[in-house]
């Protein structure tokens, strides 16, 4: 890797702003002053030193976020604020991205990383990566919703789903529940509500494969994953006969 991308990469300033750095000699490689910005490191077995302090090097950002709503799963838009505003420069800086997505109005658990491999296996249908979600419905839900969402609902397209596991937390004129899925369908929990005649008020995600929202974390606020957190997302396949 060259050495002005490796400091750009990690947050040290543009690439333009590392040469510099580079030129003025403040950048050591194994004990060598290194000024030319496209000599090749290892971040793992070179040493590398800026300004005296050594630099170490991490490819990938692992983040857990609270969405808010009023806030889109994306990494840009000419509109709205998008998740990825949300995060501070130092962790903006390694261009994470987020795992599927969220509706606007949705709160919750929603994980952001740079890791493209992890993130399509957390996202294939085949690995069937259960979601887990906290929703307050406009009217009673019942046993037989429960019933019918354990053989799957027809959407309105006509897309029959996947069994959904439905838990009755609260059933009254609003009934809280929550919903376990292993699809991510545009609007999937709104629409299997209205396929049997009823409304979602408020979505919020809780969990999603291994990892559950940390309910420390305010609306808008996220963190990083820890160690433990990340290796139960790598180690996670519920599905390996593929």
């Amino acid at each position: 890797m060259r050495i002005d991308k490796l400091l750009s990469n990690i947050g040290y300033g543009s690439r333009k702003e590392v040469k510099k750095i580079l030129k003025n000699g403040n950048v050591t490689v194994n004990g060598t002053i290194v000024k030319d910005a496209k000599c090749h490191v290892d971040p793992v077995a070179d040493s590398v030193f800026l300004f005296g302090e050594q630099v170490h090097y991490r490819e990938f950002i692992y983040l857990m976020m609270n969405k808010p709503a009023g806030v889109i799963s994306a990494t840009e838009d000419e509109k709205d604020k998008t998740v990825i505003d949300l995060l501070n420069d130092e962790e903006a800086v390694f261009n994470p991205f987020p795992v599927g997505r969220l509706d606007k109005d949705t709160e919750g658990l929603l994980l952001l990383t740079n890791d493209g491999k992890l993130s399509h296996q957390l996202l294939s249908p085949k690995k069937n990566v259960p979601k887990t979600y906290f929703a307050v419905i406009n009217s009673s839900v019942t046993e037989d919703d429960i019933n019918a969402f354990a053989r799957g609902v027809t959407l309105d397209d006509g897309y029959e789903t996947k069994p959904g596991k439905l838990k009755i937390l609260k059933s009254d004129t609003y009934s809280d529940i929550e919903l376990t899925i292993t699809e991510g369908k545009f609007h999937q929990v709104k629409r299997m509500f209205e396929a049997v005649g009823k409304k979602v008020v408020y979505l919020k995600r809780i969990s999603m494969g291994p990892i559950e929202l940390d309910e420390t974390l305010e609306n808008g606020h996220y963190r990083e994953l820890t160690e433990e957190e990340v290796q139960q997302l790598k180690l996670f396949s519920p599905n390996d006969d593929e």
